[in-house]
Order: C-alpha cells, then structure tokens, then sequence
C-alpha cells in the first residue's frame, strides 16, 4: 500500500530537490484549496442575494416557462400597461402583478403594484429551477388580448344579417361599471326591468365581427385623436365608445372635459382622445349652442361650415352623421345672410335638397382640408326612430315602450318612417368624395331593434321622468335615444373592424 504523500514528507530528509519539489506540491495544493473556498463564498453569496432582494422590480424581460416554451412578457414602464400573473408553484397563492401607465411621480407610489414578485424556497438551493406559470384554469386579460382577432375580408358585407342573442359575450361593458354614462341612457339605473336589450350581437350573413378587445383598440388610438362630429345620436355613439375604452385605463389615468361645443375623453397612458363636437347640421345652424338648442324653427345656412371646420382639424379618426334634426318639418328653412350680422329672413326648400346642399358643402371641406394618410372618414347612415307600433304590426303597442325583443323575421316588410331620400344622398355623396369615406349603413339593422330605445328610462329637459310621465308612454317615451349598453356598441364594433383593418 502506497504510503500517504504527508508520510513521505515526514521520513525524508530535506535536499535541494526535495524542498523545491515540497514547494511545488504544496502550490500546487494551495491553489486547488483557493479555488475550491473561493466557489463556495460565490455559490453562498449568489443564494443569499436572492433571498435578500426577492422585492426588487425586474426590468423589461421574457421569462421563459419550462418546457411549454410560453413567453410571458414583463413590462415595467411609463407608457405600456400589461397584467401578468405569476404564480409561485411551492406556494398555493399566486400573485398578480399589473403594470399601469402613469408619468414618474407615480410609479414610486405603484412600485407595490407594479412589481412581478418572486418568492425564494430558502430551503432549495437550485434557485435558477424556479418555474414561472399562470394558472392554467384562468383566463387573463393579456392571454385575450394576445390572441389574434380575425378581420372579416374587406368586400364582405357588414351589415347584411341577423341580430342573435347572446348573453355570453354582450354586452361588452356594464352599465354599473362606465361611470361616464349620462342619465339620458343609462335606463337599468333609470328602472327598466327587462335586461336582454343588452345582449343581442349582429351577425353578418357571411363574414363575422373581430372579437372586440379594448386594448387593442387603444393601441391602434395611441398618440391619435377620434371625434365624433354631429347630433345627440353621435353623442350617444360617442358615450358607448368611451365605455368601450375606458374598461382597461386606471382610475386616475382618465379624464374628461367639456368646453363650449367640444367634449374630450382624454387616456393618459396612450395618449389618446376620445371627443364628440357638437354639430347637428354639420353646417351652421340656430341650434349650435351645446346647452340650449331646443328649437323647433330650424334654421340653417347650407353654405356654411368653417367655424366648425376649424374644430376638425388635425384628427385621426373622425365619424361624421346629421340626421334626427332634420325630421321635425317636411321643409327646412335657409337663412339669408348670416347668423352673425343678425339675419332672420329664410326661404324654406325641401328636405332632400337642402340635405344635398349640406353634404356637398361638408365633402367640399373634407376634400380641401383632410389629409388621407392622415385622418380617417366615417360617415354613419340615419339612425331610425320607432313611433308607431304598427309599423311591426303591433296595434296594442304605444311607440317603443314595453318592447323587449328586436324585429327578428327580416324578411318581413318594414317601414319605420326612415326618410331613405337622405338616406340615398349621404351614400351618393360619400362614394363620390376624392377623400376616401367609410359609409357606415347602421339604418336597416338598426330598424329591427325596437326594443332598444330608452323610452321612459330616461330623462327630459335634464330631468328624470317622474313616475307618472313614465305611465305615459304616448308623451313621454323618447324612441330617438337608444340605452347603453346597446344598440350604439354595436355601431363601434363597425368602426372597431374598420379602425383595426385599415390602420
């Protein structure tokens, strides 16, 4: 048996070349127990950083899950907004982390809430083994919005089709959950019953709508201004897409303000706008004022649109629409002169021809002003009224009151007293413009949903109906106005699908 190197050592003399080889060999021994000392103080300083600093905020990175090779991606700055789940698999709780937009001053105060939180197993060393998974029973936010929406082919026909009920994904909001609703639609809250107005979805005949996802919609709006530009029927469209939008934006990440005829729904974190201009005749008109425009001698100057213009200048996304104003006379009245230097004498022409001239004076502005690689053009068609039940062939009907199903046999002849002259006008005119116009045709199915309307869930004169008004449907119902949530999402689910496939 070979005898141990420190024995050797022992029973041999010292020479010249025994001490230097001695010197050697304990080099040689000295170095191998540096390195060896030198890996465990690593090894133990790498384990004791990670359990020392399990709170720290990750920057922006991809954490790989195991072998499924999903990438769950950690975003941590001042403009995006992203919700991850994190899920520890040797703790049975899981933590969600959510990243909000907001400015420097505000992610100190978030840095809790913003933070993807890693909990150490101090008692396992193999901390770089640490799995990183979401629930797989839970469905997130972000893995909805990291789906692919599909976009229906460009010449397929939107609004041919059928409305079908469906309580499983409509209505896209709740009521109770869009503070920015005004009382005038709001008709759960104002007493209405009857809940299924809210979850019938259209269908087109041969192509469907992208799943709506507001996230996406607020990406395609980043830095980008989208105006409303019309009447009460464009205000309320105007009010569901701020409802549309608003879901997903921090309290204290919204705002919105009214000054004289505009109105802007402003989105922090995307930079983005949502506003509505009050403009009822597109062209200038006694009934300008945002407040006080209950007139009923209409009066209007058909050539005459560059003090609203001036308002609709330099917008991504505007969605023009005139209508309602126009149905209280058969004839409608042209001013001669002007507003401004105090005229009142006017000639009265018909309807239709003072629709055209007002329209042709509106595309004249939008070819000579607007920029189409620029700003988009929406043009939404007549949103119908429902005064006469018998015109669905209900004779115990009073108007739209009590109605709670839509119209659903499409084949059945319907006349609700569209005035389809304007109608053939606004189509003409838009088709005809140098500056491209996406004419959005919302009349017809919007004939079918006499269910929709606020009726006597609402307000008038700002006002709540009074219980006996509401008992007095012939007077008080208000089948203009439709609730929300509603018939007006759906319109935005149109300009959802038009936004997301021609940005």
């Amino acid at each position: 048996m070979q005898p141990s190197i420190r024995r050797k050592l022992n029973s041999m003399k010292p020479t010249a070349s025994s001490a230097a080889r001695k010197a050697g060999n304990l080099s040689v021994f000295a170095v191998i127990v540096s390195i060896f000392i030198f890996g465990c103080f690593m090894y133990n300083e790498d384990v004791k950083s990670i359990a020392e600093f399990p709170f720290s905020r990750p920057k922006a990175q991809e954490i790989q899950q195991g072998d499924k090779g999903t990438t769950v991606s950690v975003v941590v700055n001042s403009r995006t907004v992203v919700e991850t789940e994190v899920e520890d698999t040797n703790s049975a709780t899981s933590t969600t982390a959510t990243t909000t937009s907001s400015s420097d001053d505000d992610v100190n105060q978030k840095e809790e809430a913003g933070s993807v939180i890693l909990k150490p197993n101090q008692e396992n060393a193999d901390e770089d083994q640490k799995k990183i998974a979401r629930p797989a029973d839970e469905n997130t936010d972000d893995d909805d919005d990291e789906e692919e929406i599909e976009i229906p082919p460009e010449d397929c026909d939107l609004f041919t089709g059928q409305w079908v009920l469906d309580n499983v994904t409509h209505p896209l909001y709740r009521e109770e959950e869009c503070e920015f609703l005004t009382a005038q639609v709001t008709c759960l809250r104002n007493g209405r019953k009857d809940t299924l107005f809210q979850n019938w979805r259209w269908q087109p005949r041969d192509c469907s709508l992208p799943k709506y996802k507001p996230r996406l919609l607020l990406e395609k709006l980043r830095n980008k201004r989208l105006m409303f530009v019309g009447d009460s029927l464009n205000r309320n469209q105007w009010e569901s897409m701020i409802c549309l939008v608003q879901s997903v934006v921090p309290e204290d990440r919204k705002s919105l303000n009214k000054t004289g005829s505009l109105s802007v729904f402003k989105i922090e974190d995307y930079n983005a706008t949502v506003e509505f201009y009050w403009a009822p005749f597109l062209v200038e008109s006694n009934s300008d004022d945002p407040n006080m425009h209950s007139i009923l001698n209409r009066i209007i100057m058909p050539e005459s649109i560059n003090k609203h213009g001036q308002n609709w200048k330099n917008v991504d996304y505007l969605v023009f629409n005139t209508y309602i104003w126009w149905m209280n006379t058969f004839a409608m009245k042209i001013l001669r002169g002007s507003f401004d230097d105090g005229s009142t004498d006017y000639d009265e022409i018909p309807r239709p021809e003072a629709y055209g001239r007002v329209l042709n004076t509106w595309a004249k502005w939008v070819d000579e002003n607007i920029d189409p690689n620029r700003t988009k053009v929406f043009f939404m068609s007549m949103s119908p009224l429902h005064i006469k039940s018998l015109d669905w062939e209900n004779p115990g009907g009073i108007k739209c009151a009590k109605e709670t199903a839509p119209i659903l046999n499409t084949s059945m002849p319907l006349n609700v007293g569209t005035d389809r002259r304007l109608l053939m006008v606004a189509a003409n005119i838009t088709q005809s413009m140098k500056v491209p116009v996406n004419f959005i045709n919302i009349t017809k199915l919007s004939e079918y949903r006499k269910d929709a309307h606020t009726s006597v869930h609402t307000i008038r004169q700002g006002k709540m109906l009074t219980p006996e008004q509401q008992a007095d449907p012939t007077t008080f119902a208000d089948c203009i106005h439709w609730c929300l949530p509603g018939l007006p999402d759906t319109w935005n689910e149109f300009l959802y699908t038009r936004i997301m496939s021609r940005s």
